[in-house]
């Protein structure tokens, strides 16, 4: 009796951990998970959560940019959280692991209003930034019909060489609005 088994391709499996990492996030809007990877070894993790020994909105019961009347996409400081992005980045530096020409997949899903859906993973501007300056190569984000888009970061460098940043081709956006 032959058993046919569909193994999932290196991308698809590096998201779906990226998936199961963003399940620890405390984020009441969204659940994000970061992991990266070089030569096919996971390195490092994060997901979207209050800095450490802090309370996050699950602990408070509320989320401060909602209170506050934000926008999606803007003021970024003004959030109790850390990105899943900036997590993974900053856990590598915490332990001494080099991630520069790594890899970074994230997976996110808009976890509010009623809905559980997957959103199109794409960094905020803080985050590309620090993705940029951390040395990361290519970064890979799940899109909402479950395919992966590769993004070349050295790209991005160079767009932002000729143009600004707020002239980005492709932006964050949490798609969350106010009450």
């Amino acid at each position: 009796m032959e058993h046919e088994t569909k193994r999932p391709s290196w991308d698809e499996y590096f998201m779906q951990i990226a998936k199961d990492v963003s399940e620890r996030g405390t984020c009441l809007s969204a659940k994000g998970g970061c992991i990266i990877v070089k030569n096919k070894r996971i390195l490092t993790t994060g997901y979207i959560g209050a800095p450490r020994k802090s309370k996050d909105c699950i602990e408070r019961g509320n989320c401060l940019r909602r209170e506050l009347n934000i926008p999606s996409g803007q003021r970024y400081e003004l959030c109790r959280s850390v990105h899943a992005e900036q997590n993974a980045i900053i856990n590598a530096a915490r332990e001494g692991v080099d991630i520069k020409d790594a890899d970074m997949y994230l997976h996110m899903r808009k976890v509010y209003g009623g809905e559980d859906k997957v959103l199109n993973a794409y960094p905020c501007f803080i985050c590309k930034k620090m993705i940029i300056n951390a040395g990361i190569e290519n970064f890979y984000g799940i899109n909402e019909d479950g395919s992966i888009t590769k993004y070349d970061v050295n790209d991005w460098v160079e767009e932002w060489s000729k143009n600004d940043m707020v002239d980005d081709k492709v932006k964050y956006d949490a798609k969350y609005k106010k009450e």
